[in-house]
């Protein structure tokens, strides 16, 4: 799909608010991780997988769905989407240092694990692509409710390559599930390069041996991305099924904070990744198409740093949970 520009924002219902709250919502995920990082390389956290790189795809799918009404299931890089979803910077510092308050499991699964029922936010778990089932069993009690809601689940292009992924697609075809499967393909499953994972050109050419539309789209371009979701979602309501959406990303950084991406990724490749940053082109975007001026802009991520400061603080001094309390919500309390 060709890139949207910014001055078509309006023929898709979005005000230039909305364009705001977008790279808003952009820069809080990037910076929330890239603190992340640096908490982690000075031992303060255990553990970081990064959402840079993917947060253009991600803010621009989930400002298409319906807060309190749509599930997300949302994968290990998803911080974009939980974010515009309803949680904050406080919540998912605290997860990362895996504190008593963390609102996703109360400290007791790896960062990366949303989950909220009062948001409608899905958790996952460590083995990959198991939400794909799940948004699946969602959208058919939806359907036999008759409840007007999507699900909308997300993945890597690695994921698509595992069983659970064909399950759930064949299964939501077969039964026009009103599901959006959405593979942000960063090009690489940990270090396996694309060209190693798929016999065809595109993850959504899959899309038709399930019978429903693939598209691809680019995924640093959140307006792009926010155009074939939204039309995905309003597809679903019509009672026509499933939509797989591919958006192209990049990741900015190594898988996860255990690994070394300059082992397989060369030094040209991994300097000319910064070329298609979503944030860095529609900032300047915004700035070029009379949206914002830098100055707008740079309040924002000033505000932004400050939040960020804040919850960073909030989560070190955090209580972490008792020992006693292990065995909560693993087994079912006597009343």
């Amino acid at each position: 799909m060709e890139q949207m520009t910014v001055n078509s924002y309006e023929e898709l219902g979005l005000t230039k608010q909305d364009l705001l709250a977008m790279y808003e919502t952009m820069v809080r995920a990037r910076k929330i991780d890239e603190r992340m990082w640096k908490l982690n390389r000075a031992g303060k956290i255990p553990f970081v997988v990064s959402c840079q790189g993917q947060e253009a795809a991600q803010v621009g799918a989930a400002f298409a769905l319906e807060k309190g009404i749509d599930y997300v299931l949302p994968y290990y890089r998803d911080v974009a989407v939980v974010l515009h979803f309803g949680q904050t910077s406080r919540d998912l510092m605290l997860s990362a240092f895996a504190k008593a308050e963390d609102p996703n499991s109360g400290g007791r699964q790896m960062p990366g694990h949303f989950g909220s029922k009062a948001h409608r936010i899905v958790t996952g778990s460590s083995p990959v692509t198991t939400q794909v089932p799940h948004a699946v069993g969602i959208a058919l009690a939806a359907k036999m409710k008759k409840e007007e809601l999507v699900t909308f689940v997300s993945f890597g292009e690695g994921s698509s390559n595992q069983g659970d992924f064909h399950e759930g697609a064949n299964f939501a075809g077969v039964h026009k599930l009103p599901v959006i499967l959405f593979c942000e393909n960063n090009k690489y499953a940990i270090s396996v390069p694309l060209t190693k994972q798929l016999a065809c050109e595109r993850v959504s050419d899959r899309a038709k041996g399930y019978g429903m539309p693939g598209v691809t789209v680019d995924g640093t371009d959140p307006i792009a991305v926010y155009a074939v979701v939204k039309e995905a979602r309003e597809r679903a309501l019509r009672g026509e099924g499933p939509t797989l959406i591919e958006a192209e990303v990049e990741r900015l950084v190594p898988h996860s904070s255990d690994d070394d991406d300059k082992a397989y990724r060369s030094a040209e490749e991994l300097a000319g990744l910064k070329e298609r940053d979503g944030i860095q082109l529609f900032r300047q975007r915004l700035v070029n198409d009379g949206i914002a001026t830098a100055e707008t802009l740079a309040e924002i991520d000033a505000q932004i740093d400050a939040e960020v400061n804040e919850a960073t603080t909030y989560a070190d001094k955090a209580p972490y949970a008792s020992p006693e309390s292990a065995l909560d919500y693993v087994y079912e309390e006597e009343k």
